[in-house]
């Protein structure tokens, strides 16, 4: 005989709402299992004297819900071999099966079945159920399903919408702020406490505004037990919620502005139709060349937030740099190249390969350990290209736009790394001294040529000495400009305190002003 288990839903709550077909299947079997005895609908069981074990100890043993649904599961597939008489499992079960047949010309007899019993329906957030469907056929057990009235049967009578409108079911133990669709019904289930409560409203807060109002629900359809209310969010976690299995979180959908533009769809929406016949008419006109200095104007203004530490203009320069890459994208998905969630998958994968020490089985103790795997992926990148690293140039890779003062960090970075370098920054400061005589040489000469090289020369050796510094010399020289625009700012206040202008004041004064600059803090 071949062991065999069946699961069946004991529905919402109500012992109304419990289907003929499972009430026949509770009163024949031999043996009962629930997984909780924490249903309203455990009442009949003791009316009819119908005899049941309970998991209920499993949630006290255990220190996660996984491992007590993992528990059960494991339970009952060895019990379910214990009463079918069967130490077969997998393969040897189905070639013992295969003999009986033989023999006896027709199939064995199935064994009686092990009950299992489960609130609402078996499919529906019932993780145990979904272990069995697992490893029954790995273990020869027969599964039989039979469903049962959803606590989401309920929900739709109770609450009052139709989830053909659209509609998500999510776990509360799993919640992520990426799956919220304010667009779509949402219905939270398994808030069995109040430190669940608080998490789901946490990470709902990460769409919705503190004070949107929800719906809790607590045993719908129960009679005397029904409680339904429209609370804030900020309210979800209050003691008087009273949370427990027969709990759950309904958030109307809502196509509110507010809500849908927070998401990254709305944007690309947004960008679709600025670029469309019924657009914008500057916008249609763009190409990737008419707006590429666009791109570099927004990255800098996000740089001066970012030196500025301002977080409301880092905010609004970040979407601003945001735009333009949505702008570059959508330009080529209007020809079909690529969009920008081609974008997004390209960079995920990036990510994900060049941080083995975080994805992968690789370690890194340090940022140098970090970087290193870093440049390994990259390298390995490039083969898969069919790009031989070893036949580049050691400078290769470094875009040829970017800032001369950058480019040259770059390019010493990159010498150092194939043995071109100083062996210490004193070579680096010899060379500084050297260049600066040069220069000083060039300019007596009356040959701008000649100057502009030598000059050149003298910050390239400049650079040099940043990067022993450890100091990068774009940031320093913005550092200083600001420094500088601080201190002539205060110079100018001084001029308008006293009334004066600078061609009324002389070098000696403003250079007193300048010192004063310097001491404030």
């Amino acid at each position: 005989m071949k062991p065999a288990i069946t699961v069946v839903g004991l529905g919402s709550g109500d012992a109304d709402q419990l289907t003929l077909g499972v009430w026949r299947k509770l009163q024949q079997a031999e043996h009962r299992y629930v997984r909780t005895a924490d249903h309203p609908v455990m009442r009949l069981f003791q009316e009819h004297n119908l005899a049941y074990q309970s998991f209920d100890s499993l949630y006290e043993q255990e220190d996660s819900f996984p491992a007590v649904y993992d528990g059960i599961a494991n339970e009952l597939i060895r019990l379910a071999l214990s009463l079918g008489g069967e130490s077969h499992t997998g393969k040897d079960a189905v070639i013992a099966d295969a003999a009986e047949q033989r023999e006896g010309g027709q199939a064995a007899p199935a064994a009686q079945a092990l009950l299992y019993a489960v609130p609402g329906h078996p499919m529906v957030a019932e993780r145990t159920v979904q272990l069995l469907r697992e490893r029954c056929p790995q273990q020869g057990v027969e599964l039989e399903i039979i469903g049962g009235e959803s606590f989401l049967d309920q929900a739709f009578t109770r609450l009052g919408f139709d989830p053909i409108e659209g509609m998500q079911l999510l776990d509360a133990a799993d919640l992520k702020p990426a799956w919220l669709q304010p667009e779509l019904h949402t219905v939270i289930g398994q808030i069995y406490d109040s430190y669940t409560a608080s998490d789901v409203k946490l990470t709902l807060m990460e769409r919705y505004p503190d004070d949107w109002p929800i719906v809790v629900g607590h045993a719908l359809g129960v009679t005397g037990e029904e409680r339904i209310a429209t609370i804030p969010l900020y309210e979800l976690d209050r003691e008087q919620q009273q949370f427990g299995n027969l709990s759950l979180v309904w958030i109307p959908r809502s196509e509110d502005a507010l809500l849908r533009n927070r998401s990254f769809e709305r944007l690309h929406e947004i960008v679709q139709v600025l670029r469309s016949p019924e657009g914008c008419p500057w916008d249609q006109e763009q190409t990737h060349q008419s707006i590429r200095k666009n791109f570099i104007e927004e990255t800098y203004e996000a740089i001066e937030a970012l030196d500025n530490d301002d977080p409301a203009g880092m905010r609004e320069e970040f979407g601003d740099v945001i735009l333009q890459v949505m702008l570059h994208s959508q330009m080529e998905e209007e020809v079909g190249t690529f969009t920008i969630y081609d974008v997004i998958e390209s960079l995920n994968e990036k990510l994900l390969f060049r941080h083995p020490h975080v994805f992968g089985d690789i370690n890194a103790d340090n940022a140098d350990e970090a970087l290193a795997n870093w440049e390994r992926m990259k390298a390995e990148e490039k083969r898969n290209r069919g790009i031989d690293p070893e036949q580049q140039s050691a400078l290769a890779g470094i875009p040829p736009d970017l800032p001369a003062l950058m480019k040259a960090y770059k390019i010493q970075k990159k010498a150092s790394k194939v043995g071109f370098d100083w062996p210490d920054i004193s070579g680096a400061f010899d060379k500084v001294i050297e260049e600066l005589q040069e220069l000083k040489e060039a300019a007596q000469s009356g040959q701008p040529e000649e100057q502009a090289g030598e000059l050149g020369d003298l910050l390239f050796a400049a650079v040099n000495v940043s990067r022993f510094l450890g100091t990068d010399p774009e940031e320093a020289l913005a550092r200083t400009n600001r420094k500088f625009l601080k201190r002539f700012s205060y110079i100018e206040d001084q001029l308008r305190i006293r009334g004066k202008s600078f061609d009324q004041t002389s070098l000696i004064e403003m250079d007193a002003w300048w010192e004063e600059a310097k001491r404030l803090p």
